[in-house]
């Protein structure tokens, strides 16, 4: 199987290109194909066509994109279908990668599938509208929403707090959003397996368990031995410009009907942490 992921060199990319063995695996980041740029893109895919393709580039800085809303959608749903296009005409199979920022975290019980999508964010919109047009281009897609993701290769929630912990006494964290946090190791793994099942639809990717911010946070610094205080704060009290879903848990049903399990999030976070201290 040849397989070509796009987003190559961001978090989740270089966990996928780590992990996948057995299958001829070319991995590209956006100084090799900006994806807004059509016309490359189908340069890139016909010049060596995928039997899967893997589109994990994105535009993911939430605040970024409440402040570039432009910018947002022309990579996040407008590349996300020239993508899609092309994988189309060549007849490859596509796994995108979306956000739990599609829903507006007012369920208080996991999100299911077909729950609605009502995006409250710049950034979810655009996710959300990108999982419309992908549906309409390729309809047996594979569309994997994810949540909270963190991994060794950037910028992340748990090295953010790390960073903090080890200069500061106390961290404020808020405890008003609920989450499921999700290592790319196992996203990765979960992402391989699907594509060797074919599968096609919406598949809700992540680590089990839930937590708040705040929560996550007390597990990072308790299990690396740092000292820190970590204190509750509500949303109001940490101004962001993009709003937050207060509960964006998703059930992971769909997935455990691929026959794919994920490990806790606290199993996760071990591991993590014994990836970065290597």
């Amino acid at each position: 199987m040849r397989v070509l992921i796009l987003g190559g060199t961001g978090l989740l990319g270089k966990a996928l290109v780590r992990g996948w063995r057995g299958d001829e695996v070319v991995a590209m980041g956006s100084r090799d194909v900006d994806i807004r740029d059509a016309a490359k893109v189908r340069e890139i895919i016909a010049e060596a066509p995928p039997d899967w393709i893997v589109l994990a580039a994105a535009y993911t800085d939430v605040d970024g994109c409440e402040r570039h809303p432009d910018l947002a959608f022309a990579v996040n749903r407008d590349g996300a279908a020239n993508v899609a296009e092309t994988a189309n005409q060549v007849r490859a199979k596509l796994v995108f990668l979306s956000s739990d920022y599609v829903f507006d975290g007012r369920k208080t019980t996991p999100y299911e599938v077909d729950d609605k999508r009502n995006p409250q964010s710049v950034y979810g919109s655009s996710k959300a509208q990108a999982e419309l047009k992908l549906l309409e281009i390729v309809p047996d897609c594979c569309i994997a929403r994810t949540s909270w993701v963190f991994g060794v290769d950037g910028k992340c929630f748990p090295d953010t707090i790390l960073r903090l912990a080890a200069n500061r006494s106390t961290l404020d964290v808020v405890n008003d959003q609920r989450g499921c946090p999700t290592y790319t190791v196992d996203l990765a793994r979960a992402i391989i397996q699907l594509c060797r099942k074919n599968a096609s639809g919406i598949v809700h990717v992540t680590n089990a368990g839930d937590c708040t911010w705040f929560e996550f946070a007390r597990e990072i610094v308790a299990a690396s031995g740092l000292t820190s205080e970590i204190r509750p704060v509500s949303s109001q009290q940490v101004a962001r410009p993009a709003p937050r879903p207060a509960y964006s848990v998703l059930s992971t049903t769909s997935l455990r009907q691929c026959g794919i399990e994920m490990p806790d999030w606290k199993d996760a976070l071990r591991r993590y942490l014994e990836e970065r201290k290597s």
